[in-house]
This record gives structure tokens, C-alpha cells and sequence, in this order.
């Protein structure tokens, strides 16, 4: 850390974070280190890749200027789209009704996606046509997205890709409810064969000790509720 201070601007740190660390005109030292221990994650971890948001691209430009100026190899990064949360504000990994973890059972889905913001009409800041468009439509690949109704609701409904679906929520042609329950049953078909991966007591453990569970006395890993603690990615 200390070889990388010194060799890091004040300029080249406040960049890097813009992004991700709050900016202010006296930014604290934490903030400015943050882009910097990120970077040296790759290096001390191990990894032969990243993976994050495109928030993540200033501090991934970083990486790859000075990792090799320490004579560290430069790793490859992979970015994927910001899209809203559940709760309609950003997606975070510590607020837990604002995303999907990948082996979330499906009673969790469903009660997540149940609670997920969606007024009718609004496709500006709809978290749930986001997890279409990025997640859903390319898990079906040609495959229509299913709204399914009783008649008296309407009836069911395909949509052949994320413009249609948008212009239907967007006239209230498709509900709220009809959203949740189409999305809830895609996600949990999506998952299913994770969740199923994870329930065996080796990978349970791991993620118990990667992620203990904060609530649990002396800081000790909790044994998990769910079928397993998410794996959080972009960290």
C-alpha cells in the first residue's frame, strides 16, 4: 500500500474514486486509499479477473495503469450495467430488499419481488423491467416473456422482447402484479439450479465464514436461513 502511495497522485485518486467514494473538498484519507485497495484486491486475492458495474471502470483504469508499475500483471475486467434496485433507488448489497442474491429460495424471490417498488404506467425508474431487460429476456433468448392471467384479467400475454414489455407496463396493457408474478417465476426458474448447487453443507460453510452473518454473537459465521449467504459480486 505504502509502494502504491507513492506513487499515485492526489489526482489520479480522486478520480478513480469519483464514482464510487462521496466527493467533497476535503475528502477524507479512506477514500482516497479506496481506489488503491481495490486495485491491489487483484494482486493479494489471487484473481485472474474483476467484475462490477460500470461504476467500477474509473478504479479498473486504475488498476491497469499502476498494478504494472509494482510488477504486477494486469487482470482482466468485466463490467455489466448499473440498473435501479427494487426498492427504486440504487441496487446495494446492504440493503437487502434492493436486489436478488443468487441463491435466494423461492419464497425469498417472491417476497422480495411482492415488496419491490413498481407504480403502474412508471418505466423510468422500474427496477423490476430493468431485471427483465438485463437478466430475463437473455435467460429466454428467443423465447417470449409470458404474462400469465386469468382470463377475466386480461388473459395471457407474450411479448417478444423488453420494448414491447415497457410500452404494455407503460399504457397499464400489464400490471404491477402481473410484472411480479411473471418476474418472480423466471428468477426462481433462473436460479434453481444454484440454489440446488448450494445446498450442500461445504458451500453453505464457505459462505457463512466469507459472509458472516453480523447479527450473530461475537462475530461468529451464523448458520444461514436461507439455502446460503449471497456471494456478493463487484467486491
Amino acid at each position: 500500500v505504502y509502494k502504491l502511495s507513492s506513487l499515485v497522485t492526489d489526482h489520479d485518486a480522486r478520480k478513480a474514486g469519483a464514482e464510487v467514494v462521496k466527493q467533497v473538498a476535503h475528502p477524507l484519507l479512506s477514500g482516497l486509499l479506496y481506489p488503491g485497495l481495490q486495485a491491489l484486491d487483484e494482486e493479494y486475492l489471487g484473481v485472474d479477473a474483476q467484475f462490477g458495474g460500470v461504476d467500477q471502470r474509473k478504479i479498473f483504469m486504475f488498476a491497469d495503469k499502476y498494478l504494472p508499475m509494482l510488477g504486477y500483471k494486469k487482470r482482466i475486467h468485466f463490467m455489466n450495467p448499473m440498473i435501479p434496485g427494487l426498492t427504486g433507488d440504487k441496487m446495494s448489497s446492504s440493503e437487502e430488499d434492493s436486489k436478488i442474491d443468487l441463491v435466494d429460495p423461492p419464497n425469498v424471490v417472491k417476497k422480495k419481488i411482492n415488496k419491490a417498488f413498481c407504480e403502474p404506467g412508471n418505466v423510468t425508474n422500474n427496477g423490476l423491467l430493468s431485471f427483465t431487460q438485463y437478466v430475463i429476456f437473455p435467460f429466454l433468448g428467443k423465447q417470449p416473456f409470458e404474462v400469465k392471467r386469468k382470463p377475466e384479467y386480461g388473459g395471457n400475454a407474450l411479448y417478444a422482447n423488453i420494448e414491447e414489455l415497457t410500452e404494455a407496463f407503460r399504457t397499464e396493457a400489464v400490471y404491477p402484479l402481473d410484472l411480479k408474478n411473471a418476474v418472480t417465476i423466471y428468477l426462481n426458474q433462473l436460479l434453481a439450479p444454484i440454489v440446488k448447487e448450494f445446498q450442500s453443507k461445504e458451500l453453505k460453510k464457505l459462505s457463512s465464514q466469507a459472509y458472516p452473518n453480523p447479527n450473530a454473537k461475537g462475530g461468529k459465521p451464523a448458520e444461514a436461513e436461507r439455502a446460503a449467504d449471497f456471494i456478493k459480486s463487484g467486491h
